[in-house]
């Protein structure tokens, strides 16, 4: 005879699940990675921007607080209603491309070699001269210690674009329509691509592990430094070159952007049109160039004894499912992917400290934040409520936004923001957020306004949000072995 059947009622169903989701919840509480082949360092930083290819002149001119933007000269912009961007002016590949192949390629390419080769000076590689496209780029000689240190099928190359060519893309549409497709440029579709700037990378290192591209609009990097440092930790790769790349300030872009009312229009004082968190902002401003982080497992990096620039915590994704190019206004889909990095990364919102009286006090963790703030009217509150659900307590905390000075760089920008915090965390200042002339009241944290701050950062995150809603939030902080 079967034994009866017991039907448990629905509140007691419910009472079991959350009593086991509690357990789990407990027994599942931040902890971090203490295997080396799987803690993920940052050994290398290389970018391309306005203000040139050094990474410490860029912070330099950051904490200067100057400004980046100006004038567009590339080409007539005088219809446009947004006349300025953060363009990239003097640009020369000298030494880094041959003439031949510099002919051909788009400016995404460039800039993604620039930033990538001084990254060699970090793996101790040298390049002199090589035969020209479509065989490589630059010729890349590995020194003897390299060579007997880095394992080429366990390195790679992750360098995303929200669009990849957009000159050469442009140009060849014109060529179609003015002059019929035997006049298109044969080169035009490999270098339309988003993944030719990861390509021709690993094409002259002789890199051969995982090479692909991420196209996440303007959470791209960060969406790389994931994935990147994922196939560290998986140990599918030792070193991994990870960023973001976008040539951005054509004619196409800006007449786009300018259409759907996005961008700025204060073309009487372009350097203090981008203005996050004010009140008189009036939209955001055009970027470009390029920003990479050499992220390798610290087992690696010891064993060659590179020299370790930050600690890679932990990253996450996300998407709001809610609109093309609106964020929701709550933020509630950012908060959590702040609460996804951070679990990550094994890092508590706040902890309890000891203080003299024998008593403990609650400090925040967390106490930097490079913001994704693009001087937009509905972004930068959204961002602001997403910030306020996570940290309850904002003392201690400090906020800053580089695209006040840069310009939102697209794809690229998730790169030279994740260079800015980690620049933040070796020097212990803080860039200022510019043109804070007239702020919004319901920004309760400390933005950096207008002057450089000291600040002792325990653990900074980088976030990086996009139209379509793709989120990406990125945490570093100071190595200690």
């Amino acid at each position: 005879m079967s034994s009866p059947i017991t039907v448990r009622s629905q509140s007691r169903i419910i009472t079991t699940r959350l009593q086991i989701f509690a357990s789990h919840s407990s027994a599942t509480a931040p902890k971090r990675e203490k295997d080396a082949k799987k803690r993920v360092v940052i050994t290398g930083m290389g970018l391309m921007s306005m203000f040139g290819n050094d990474v410490d002149v860029y912070y330099e001119r950051l904490l200067a607080g100057e400004s980046g933007i100006s004038f567009i000269d590339r080409f007539d912009a005088s219809k446009l209603t947004t006349r300025f961007a953060g363009q990239i002016r003097g640009f020369k590949s000298n030494g880094y491309i041959d003439s031949k192949t510099d002919q051909r390629l788009d400016d995404c390419q460039r800039y993604c070699i620039v930033a990538g080769k001084k990254l060699l000076k970090i793996l101790l590689l040298e390049a002199p001269k090589v035969p020209s496209w479509p065989f490589t780029l630059i010729s890349i000689t590995i020194s003897l210690k390299m060579h007997v240190q880095i394992n080429k099928d366990r390195a790679g190359v992750l360098v995303g674009s929200g669009a990849g060519g957009y000159t050469v893309s442009s140009d060849g549409v014109e060529a179609l329509i003015k002059r019929g497709y035997h006049r298109i440029s044969p080169f035009l579709t490999p270098l339309m691509m988003t993944n030719m700037g990861s390509a021709l990378l690993a094409i002259d290192l002789g890199f051969t592990g995982p090479n692909y591209s991420i196209s996440a609009a303007c959470a791209t990097s960060n969406f790389c430094f994931l994935a990147a440092a994922n196939h560290i930790r998986d140990g599918k790769a030792d070193l991994m070159i990870a960023g973001g790349v976008e040539s951005s300030v054509i004619p196409i872009t800006m007449g786009g952007f300018t259409a759907c009312n996005a961008l700025s229009q204060r073309n009487d004082d372009p350097q203090t049109a981008s203005r996050p968190w004010d009140k008189d902002r009036d939209g955001f401003v055009m970027g470009e160039g390029a920003g990479a982080l050499v992220l390798e497992s610290l087992e690696h990096a010891m064993k060659r004894d590179a020299p370790i620039l930050a600690k890679f915590l932990g990253c996450a994704i996300a998407c709001d499912a809610y609109h093309i190019t609106n964020p929701r206004s709550d933020g509630h889909n950012v908060f959590t992917c702040m609460q996804k990095s951070l679990m990550d990364a094994g890092v508590s919102v706040e902890e309890k400290i000891p203080t003299s009286s024998l008593a403990t006090k609650i400090c925040c963790k967390v106490n930097y934040i490079n913001a994704h703030a693009t001087s937009t009217l509905i972004g930068d509150p959204a961002k602001v409520n997403a910030l306020k659900k996570l940290f309850k307590n904002t003392e201690g905390i400090k906020m800053n936004a580089t695209k006040c000075m840069i310009g939102h760089c697209m794809g690229a920008a998730g790169g030279l923001e994740a260079i800015a915090t980690i620049k933040a965390i070796q020097t212990g200042w803080l860039h200022p957020t510019i043109n804070q002339i007239n702020p919004e009241p319901y920004v309760d944290f400390d933005t950096v306004s207008n002057r450089k701050q000291q600040h002792e950062i325990n653990v900074g995150i980088s976030n990086s949000f996009s139209i379509g809603g793709h989120n990406s939030v990125v945490a570093f902080s100071a190595f200690e072995p």
